[in-house]
């Protein structure tokens, strides 16, 4: 028996669009410590790693480990049906469904089938980052869409007083820089200087993928190694964890 509610659908947009960004099917596993997901894309530039502890729901009870693999695109349109408002309530059933139900006033229910899953397990990178920045989604949001309009490429350069954003193409180039006391640069801790290119696509598509949930972003790289990104979904311990893969052409 498997059931978890939250207050708010919001969240459940936010996860259903961030899996979306990656791939088709996602496998959801659920333990007496929460509730989990992790998967790669299918050319292994980008890993998403989902955790929403127990606490992090209003209601949250499974009486053994249960794995449930879905159709992504079935669970997004199932979750767009609902409002901010709705609580969203999600069970599984005998019939091999999980079943969703939206309350607020007006009550939904759904089920859902699910499906035998094609995709293995995705460990998690192990790496150490010389350089971890804190920003407002807002700004990185920003930034990137400026650097895209002449690149689908961002090369970041950080030193212990200011991160550096540039892009070039056949177009033109792109510098923006981020002062290390700017209102948007929460923290920023340089143990080396480090700079690394990653594609644009995957990190636009992930920031507006989570919408309005996350406020500010954890980022974290090395030279020429993998960017980790971390984002909070709510205060009571569900982040969404995002790698890429830097672009070889760096620089």
């Amino acid at each position: 028996m498997f059931l978890a509610k939250n207050s708010s659908s919001t969240e459940w947009k936010a996860v259903a669009a961030a899996v979306k960004t990656l791939v088709e099917e996602a496998t959801f596993e659920a333990t007496n410590e929460g509730l989990s997901f992790r998967a790669m894309d299918p050319s292994h530039v980008a890993l998403v790693d989902l955790t929403m502890p127990n606490s992090s729901f209003e209601k949250y009870e499974v009486d053994k480990p249960f794995k449930f693999s879905l159709r992504v695109e079935d669970l997004v349109k199932l979750v767009g049906r609902s409002d901010s408002k709705d609580s969203v309530e999600m069970s599984s059933t005998e019939e091999d469904m999980i079943m969703v139900r939206f309350v607020n006033g007006y009550k939904r229910e759904f089920s859902i089938h699910l499906i035998e899953s094609t995709s293995g397990s995705a460990p998690l990178p192990k790496l150490e980052f010389d350089t971890k920045v804190n920003l407002t989604k807002s700004i990185l949001e920003k930034v990137l869409s400026d650097i895209s309009v002449v690149s689908d490429q961002v090369t970041i350069q950080a030193t212990k007083d200011k991160l550096t954003f540039s892009g070039k193409s056949d177009v033109g180039k792109a510098d923006i820089g981020l002062e290390k006391n700017a209102a948007d640069v929460l923290e920023l801790q340089v143990g080396a200087e480090s700079k690394a290119t990653y594609s644009i696509d995957y990190l636009i598509g992930i920031l507006k993928a989570l919408g309005g949930v996350a406020d500010t972003v954890l980022v974290e790289f090395s030279t020429k190694k993998p960017m980790r990104l971390e984002m909070k979904l709510n205060d009571q311990g569900a982040k969404l964890v995002y790698f890429l893969a830097p672009r070889v052409s760096s620089d």
